[in-house]
């Protein structure tokens, strides 16, 4: 069977999902698969690459160029119309970040065209990269959060002086500033005042176009792995341990100064209400596939869900299938167990289609 390697794209996040390309093409089990990369540049085009039949000899294989030009370092890939990436008897695992790769767009395009994919659904992925709506969801589900704001670009510059009212009303300094559809902390600010404020939402709109403005809190910050189609499956809780206040883009992946504490030192009880509120969100959401919760947990033991990442980072830094290896679930049968999901949710689509 082939799995066609789907990765980089035109969001932010592009350099993130190369790395998560990478880390999972080492743990591929070669004997069952064949690996075709695909590769979308920031530009938008769609290269076709080699087909691999065993681990590469590092992420140079990745870097795909329209033409070789001679240059070292560069591989040649073959310019596409995104419908040719459709193969018999392969499931395509999209591994893109941010917009245009988890909100649904990619999944809608890969329902279309009729092939199997690792992953959440069209409406999962839309609703969980969507911060304010993923929220509001989770409000319906009483599931407990931070207190928020949600601010359109066309509110602030009506009325900025209204949205800094209605959100010095609302909530205390520090707030955290994010684009509604964005992850990896891309554009995420902390404003320690109105001045702050302004420039956060500035910053976030050069992302979107809506924004969150939410409740700074003194927090740890826990994570939950999820797996699973009907039957939903969570690890026990890991926990970010920060040496700073605020982990931004550069922290995560550049820097990779970030530690995991796996399992998190916390109460029983904490470790599984923090299960219940992974599983029960996942639920709501309608999520297969994977996802990753996030939450806060205060020094009172108060948890609070963050988001829900519905394509979590696969990097050798990433929480997410560090959390399945401490369960006893290896980085490669984490990949073949998704490829089964994948393939078990595109037959039950298919029963569902009218047939003629």
């Amino acid at each position: 069977m082939k799995i066609i390697l789907l990765y980089g794209g035109q969001s932010a996040e592009h350099e993130v999902s190369i790395l998560s390309a990478f880390s999972v093409l080492n743990a591929i089990y070669y004997n069952y698969y064949q690996v075709q990369l695909v590769y979308i540049t920031k530009e938008g085009q769609w290269l076709k690459g080699p087909l691999l039949t065993e681990k590469p000899a590092s992420k140079e294989v990745l870097s795909l160029t329209v033409s070789n030009g001679g240059q070292p370092g560069e591989t040649y890939g073959e310019l596409i119309m995104p419908c040719q990436i459709k193969e018999t008897n392969a499931i395509v695992f999209p591994l893109l970040h941010g917009p245009n790769g988890e909100d649904g767009t990619i999944q809608g395009f890969l329902e279309t065209i009729d092939v199997p994919y690792v992953g959440a659904g069209v409406l999962t992925s839309a609703c969980g990269m969507d911060k304010i709506t993923t929220k509001y969801l989770l409000q319906a589900a009483g599931i407990p959060q931070v207190p928020f704001v949600p601010v359109l670009k066309n509110q602030w510059k009506e009325n900025p002086k209204k949205i800094f009212e209605q959100c010095e009303g609302s909530l205390l300094y520090p707030m955290f500033v994010k684009p509604a559809n964005m992850g990896s902390s891309v554009g995420i600010s902390k404003a320690e005042n109105r001045e702050e404020l302004q420039l956060a939402l500035e910053e976030a709109y050069r992302y979107d176009t809506r924004a969150v403005i939410e409740q700074g809190i003194e927090a740890r910050e826990i994570e939950v792995a999820i797996l699973g189609n009907e039957d939903v499956r969570t690890t026990m809780a890991g926990e970010i341990v920060k040496d700073v206040a605020f982990y931004d883009y550069n922290s995560k992946y550049i820097d990779n100064n970030i530690t995991m504490a796996i399992p998190a030192q916390i109460p029983d009880e904490v470790q599984v209400k923090a299960q219940e509120y992974a599983k029960l969100a996942y639920t709501m959401i309608g999520g297969s596939g994977l996802s990753r919760c996030d939450f806060f947990l205060t020094s009172k033991n108060e948890l609070f869900l963050n988001e829900l990442n519905t394509m979590p980072g696969f990097t050798q830094f990433s929480m997410y299938p560090a959390l399945w290896e401490a369960t006893g679930l290896q980085y490669g049968d984490l990949i073949e167990e998704l490829i089964q999901l994948g393939l078990n949710r595109y037959e039950q689509r298919q029963k569902f289609l009218v047939k003629l």
